[in-house]
């Protein structure tokens, strides 16, 4: 079985983020999206939250799964039996972050990662820019799926 891992924050899903798990899916088995837990940082969004978001965005998906973990990445793909890492591309500052953390992974472990490049009427769009749109009162109902509703 070809299982990928999509990790992230998701805080909150985007379309771009939504745009990777939608061309993703196509090449994998199944597709875990899992949200990384940092005890060292603070969302805007609770985890229960944003594990609804990313459920409700593809419940009608059955190759999708929503998960949360701790820890480094590489580990729990081993924990998952997930053979690949997908990620998502905006722009050119993404791949060399992107780059050097898939190069220290397959260091650490026999997961390969695979880059998509997100479709470019999407590729500006971040959580932090999304984030900063809803704390200023912004409309951002264009940057997110409809299962992103703030209150």
């Amino acid at each position: 079985m070809r299982r990928a891992l999509f990790p992230g924050s998701f805080d909150p899903l985007t379309l771009g983020h939504y745009d990777i798990i939608k061309r993703g899916v196509t090449l994998f088995d199944e597709l875990v999206i899992a949200i990384g837990i940092n005890a060292d940082k603070t969302y805007m969004f609770p985890l229960e939250e944003r594990v609804r978001f990313i459920e409700e965005a593809f419940q009608d998906e059955p190759k999708i799964k929503v998960t949360t973990y701790k820890g480094m990445t590489v580990d729990f793909c081993k924990k998952i039996d997930a053979n690949f890492i997908l990620r998502g591309l905006r722009n050119p500052a993404d791949f060399e972050f992107e780059k050097a953390i898939a190069h220290t992974n397959r260091k650490l472990s026999e997961i390969e990662t695979v880059f998509l490049l997100t479709s470019s009427g999407k590729s500006y769009i971040s959580s932090s820019i999304v984030r900063d749109v809803i704390r200023n009162g912004g409309d951002y109902t264009g940057l997110v799926p409809e299962t992103v509703m703030v209150k």
